[in-house]
């Protein structure tokens, strides 16, 4: 079988114009091995969506970490969601051996590896997956099929890129950085609609979630007493009443914050599902955060949004959509890309002050 891409015609399907590569053979059932957090999720969804639009008569299906498997409870273009996990060391032995055996069972025919890993590959190897393709890193190249190097816009152009050109050098399929739109489900939406109900002191006001963690570091972390600053200048200035999203590590951190502003706030983080997370900020009417998971779900779900970013580049990294919002120091040291401050001083976070950030989101249209 030769698995070289062939050229075929541009399709226009959904009023964008997407050129599919055919190969030989085009694939009747594909699994796409997704990435393992959250905010590289959504910035996998361009390429994602253009496998959609190139074989839109294939079954497709994701396989994901079981933790991150609600984010596509609203995906109806997915065929199939595969959720996995795999204890550590040794414990983890039977885990993949019924990923193995889970994905050699459903016959897929084209396998595609959005993650750098080797276990990844190996898995759809072993499961005698015909087709797969991938970057060949980490020394997987062997495993795949179809494989290409990343190219300089890949790994110099925003994160988004990455995927779509591994999608373009293997597949032929050409897809575009704003095609990322995703969608709580109703089930999720109601569920938070109640919840939020019964918490809420301000109901008929403005709700703005308001994301304080990020699992990389505190160099990627605004200061906490600036976000309670922020919380007491959106009620004083908006009426806007807020919600604090996060991982249940980091419901510490948001009650806190919720206690030290004079207006109070709602704590969320800890008590949802990635599904009732998208639920969340789908109901918000604006975001601001850290550069985090949450961040991305924000924008693709069109919130306007604000992302506070430290060490990180927003040009990498940066929340996708028209109407977010980067916040940035672009201090001579930054980008470090480091978990904390060598200096030890934050500047490129504490000098971002709250007046800055709720000027921000008022630019979005969050209040109309």
């Amino acid at each position: 079988m030769d698995d070289n891409p062939k050229p075929a015609q541009p399709d226009h399907r959904a009023g964008v114009a997407t050129q599919i590569w055919a190969l030989d053979v085009p694939p009747r059932r594909i699994i796409v091995k997704e990435v393992n957090w959250l905010g590289d999720v959504v910035m996998s969804l361009p390429a994602l969506r253009a496998i959609r639009r190139a074989w839109p008569n294939a079954h497709l299906a994701v396989l994901i970490k079981r933790e991150l498997a609600g984010f596509f409870d609203g995906a109806i273009w997915l065929d199939e969601v595969i959720p996995y996990s795999v204890a550590p060391g040794l414990r983890g032995i039977g885990d993949r051996r019924r990923i193995i055996g889970e994905i050699r069972a459903h016959n897929f025919d084209l396998a595609v590896m959005f993650p750098n890993s080797f276990e990844a590959a190996l898995w759809t190897a072993i499961a005698r997956v015909p087709r797969r393709a991938g970057y060949a890193t980490d020394r997987r190249g062997a495993m795949l099929t179809i494989r290409a190097q990343p190219s300089p816009l890949a790994l110099q152009a925003h994160q988004a890129n990455y995927w779509l050109e591994m999608v373009r050098a293997t597949l032929g399929v050409i897809g575009e950085s704003d095609n990322f739109a995703i969608e709580a489900h109703p089930a999720h939406l109601d569920t938070m609609r109640g919840w939020l109900g019964a918490r809420r002191k301000r109901a008929a006001s403005r709700l703005i979630a308001l994301a304080p963690g990020a699992a990389f570091g505190p160099a990627k972390k605004w200061p906490a007493n600036h976000f309670a600053r922020l919380i007491d200048l959106l009620a004083e200035r908006y009426g806007v009443e807020c919600v604090l999203v996060g991982a249940s590590g980091e419901q510490p951190q948001c009650a806190e914050i919720a206690a030290a502003a004079r207006t109070g706030a709602v704590v969320a983080a800890g008590e949802t599902s990635i599904g009732e997370l998208l639920a969340t900020l789908a109901l918000a009417d604006g975001f601001i955060g850290n550069d985090s998971g949450a961040m991305h779900v924000a924008a693709a779900l069109g919130r306007p949004t604000v992302g506070i970013f430290g060490s990180t580049n927003p040009d990498r990294t940066g929340p996708m959509g028209t109407h977010a919002r980067v916040l940035w120091r672009h201090l001579d040291c930054s980008p470090c890309l480091a978990r904390t401050c060598r200096f030890g001083h934050y500047n490129c976070l504490v000098e971002i002050t709250p007046e800055e950030v709720v000027a921000a989101i008022a630019e979005t249209g969050a209040f109309g």
